[in-house]
């Protein structure tokens, strides 16, 4: 059986994210969903805790019954990008093949000799994390745009209200 690996930081786990899982799966057997700087939280960029990322996309996948195909792992920065490949080798179960849109992380696991592919984004500009957490600060309609599991993550965290105070005094 195939295995694949999925990196991201998913803050927040959005439908974005669960189309790429469900795209991996169609062509893999399991996919090994990879939690990137699980260290980070409370912060503009990095709002939701590696706990609740892991709730987030462990719900969300099983709502959609795709949760015994999926293993998560968490997977800290590193902050040097020679060993990072090795870093999430060693954090997670065996793969053999690596799907990423990410240039420095497709080139990264390239140059260690791993199988990477492309994903099909779907709806891009929507389903993106920055995009999310911006309509979060602005009041806007982002629970839609997150798997309804991941959803009552995020409004049980009180996520928009948590973005409010730690962007104070931030530039953003």
């Amino acid at each position: 059986m195939v295995r694949a690996l999925y990196v991201g930081r998913f803050q927040p786990f959005h439908k974005g994210h669960l189309e790429a899982v469900k795209s991996i799966l169609s062509e893999c057997g399991e996919v090994v969903v990879a939690i990137g700087s699980s260290q980070k939280s409370h912060e503009p960029d990095n709002l939701f805790t590696a706990g609740e990322r892991v709730e987030m996309a462990y719900e969300s996948l099983k709502e959609a019954g795709l949760a015994d195909r999926c293993l998560i792992v968490c997977v800290p920065d590193v902050n040097y990008n020679a060993l990072w490949v090795r870093h999430v080798s060693v954090l997670s179960p065996r793969f053999d093949v690596v799907y990423s849109n990410n240039s420095l992380v497709a080139t990264l696991f390239r140059e260690a000799g791993a199988k990477v592919k492309q994903l099909k984004a779907a709806r891009r500009k929507e389903f993106d994390g920055t995009h999310v957490r911006g309509l979060m600060l602005r009041g806007g309609e982002w629970e839609k745009l997150l798997p309804p599991a991941a959803a009552r993550v995020a409004l049980k965290a009180k996520a928009a209200s948590r973005l409010r105070e730690v962007v104070k005094g931030d530039k953003i």
